[in-house]
Parts: C-alpha cells; structure tokens; sequence
C-alpha cells in the first residue's frame, strides 16, 4: 500500500526554514518536516532565503561603508 505524505503549505515551510537558519527548530516542527515526504519546497525556500539574507548583509555593508566616507 503506498503511503499518503500530508504536504506542508507555503507558510510551515517558509517559517521552518527561518527557523533553521537560526537554529530555533521546534522538535515537533521538525518532525512534521521530516515526515512530509517532500525535499523541493525546502530546497527552494533555502536557497531563497539564504540569497535575500547575502543580499541584506551586502546592502548593509554598501550604506555603512557610504556612511563611514569609505
């Protein structure tokens, strides 16, 4: 018998992969995580998520340099 995986919305899946960037994962998060049977969505959200946060970081540093005169 094929077994049926609950699929997380956009939002468990948005909000579990913050909270894995910074290592706040709740226990039951992340065996909902595990036990939903898909990898893309969380593949996406990571990559997504980590280029917004090099891309915050390289705007801050571009307005402190501005700032400082550099």
């Amino acid at each position: 018998m094929l077994r049926r995986f609950k699929t997380n919305n956009f939002w468990q899946v948005f909000t579990s992969t913050l909270a894995a960037l910074f290592g706040v994962q709740s226990e039951k998060n992340r065996s909902r995580d595990f036990t939903s049977g898909k990898f893309l969505p969380y593949l996406v959200s990571g990559v997504v998520v980590a280029l917004l946060f090099v891309l915050c970081v390289m705007v801050l540093v571009r307005v402190a340099l501005y700032l400082a005169g550099a």
